[in-house]
């Protein structure tokens, strides 16, 4: 996918917003499940189960900022950035005004998940109802809409 209109798009959007920080999601799926991790306990929204997401850096792009947070939370190697499956507004632990632009993303192997910043991860299958925060349950609705057209 890597639309560069779509991603220069999306960060200009956010900058006109306010947003202080940008941060992206991947939706990683194997076998009809998706791919969800759970936050430390003693971390910002200790134990909160959520997609493998992470900031964006400075001069980082979209999309290559989500090739790499996959990487550094999973240790799976991302080989297709997909879909763009919208975006959330939070607060986070800095205060600072947050977007999360979520993706679909394909990977070379869905295994092993080498946990580096989460205590736990799991496989949940599409049709079950995510341990997951209301903004997490609308990306994911919105990928099944995706697959399943």
């Amino acid at each position: 996918m890597t639309d560069r209109t779509l991603l220069s798009r999306l960060t200009a959007e956010a900058d006109l917003d306010g947003v202080q920080q940008l941060v992206v999601g991947g939706v990683v799926q194997h076998d009809g499940k998706v791919l969800l991790l759970q936050r430390p306990e003693g971390d910002f929204m200790g134990s909160i189960v959520e997609l493998p997401s992470g900031k964006v850096e400075a001069g980082e792009s979209l999309d290559a900022a989500l090739i790499r947070e996959v990487r550094e939370e999973t240790g799976l190697d991302v080989t297709a950035v997909r879909d763009y499956l919208g975006s959330f507004d939070y607060v986070g632990g800095s205060g600072r005004r947050s977007r999360q632009f979520n993706f679909a993303v394909e990977v070379r192997v869905p295994e092993p998940i080498e946990l580096r910043e989460h205590d736990a991860y799991t496989w949940t299958a599409l049709v079950e109802d995510p341990p997951v925060t209301d903004a997490v349950k609308d990306v994911l609705s919105t990928y099944r809409e995706v697959v399943n057209t």
